[in-house]
């Protein structure tokens, strides 16, 4: 599934809310499954916004996929045609929101979290031109992005200078839109790695990406 970040940034700022690909994931006050482990967390610095500032942190896995988001691949896949093999939750997101009323010189604070997650549908695999041709599209396009995604949630992070990648959710290979804002977030390089391992294994209908998850798999919040 494919995140709305411009939707993403509304709804933060209306206060509530969900969208396609980036559905809410979970309350904070819900206790961990058994056996849940802290997530990779990444914590970008606060960002001025309108009527205060807001800060974004990435929580990530890969996670099996919450019975809510597998049902979604499930008719996502069989509307477009396909199969469902498998479901990867692979990251959420924490928003959150400090500032004023605009009427009233009233303090608030608020918040929301969302869940990024794919459908390994049986999609076909591009050939080995397109799939170039799709690569150097993305990399002709990939510092405009970054710079507009900074201005949005936060610079762009890095490790030790050198800019992390950015991950495709519906994967190149398999026909995902290079320079889709909605399919691009910030990984860090050795979960990136780590996806890039286990999209195969989604892809094959292979264990445990074709099974339902806990609702909350990790024990941050």
């Amino acid at each position: 599934m494919r995140p709305g970040w411009t939707v993403v940034s509304l709804l933060l700022f209306a206060g509530c809310g969900s969208t396609n690909g980036a559905s809410s994931s979970f309350e904070p006050k819900r206790t961990p499954a058994p056996g849940a482990r802290p997530a990779v967390r990444k914590e970008l610095p606060w960002l001025i916004v309108p009527g205060g500032r807001m800060r974004t942190t990435f929580f990530y896995g890969p996670w099996q996929c919450r019975r809510e988001f597998m049902n979604d691949c499930q008719v996502q896949c069989a509307l477009e045609g396909h199969a469902l093999k498998g479901c990867m939750w692979l990251a959420d997101l924490k928003f959150d929101w400090e500032g004023h009323l605009i009427l009233l010189p009233v303090p608030v604070e608020g918040g929301s979290r969302y869940g990024i997650y794919h459908c390994c549908c049986d999609y076909p695999v591009l050939s080995t031109s397109d799939n170039a041709a799709r690569r150097a599209q993305w990399e002709k396009y990939r510092e405009s992005y970054r710079e507009g995604w900074s201005k949005k949630f936060g610079k762009w992070p890095e490790e030790d200078e050198v800019s992390w990648p950015g991950h495709h959710i519906w994967d190149l290979k398999h026909g995902g839109a290079p320079v889709d804002p909605n399919n691009i977030f910030p990984a860090q390089p050795s979960v990136h790695s780590l996806y890039n391992k286990v999209y195969p294994l989604c892809y094959a209908g292979q264990p445990p990406w074709n099974t339902v998850g806990p609702d909350v798999p990790y024990t941050d919040h």
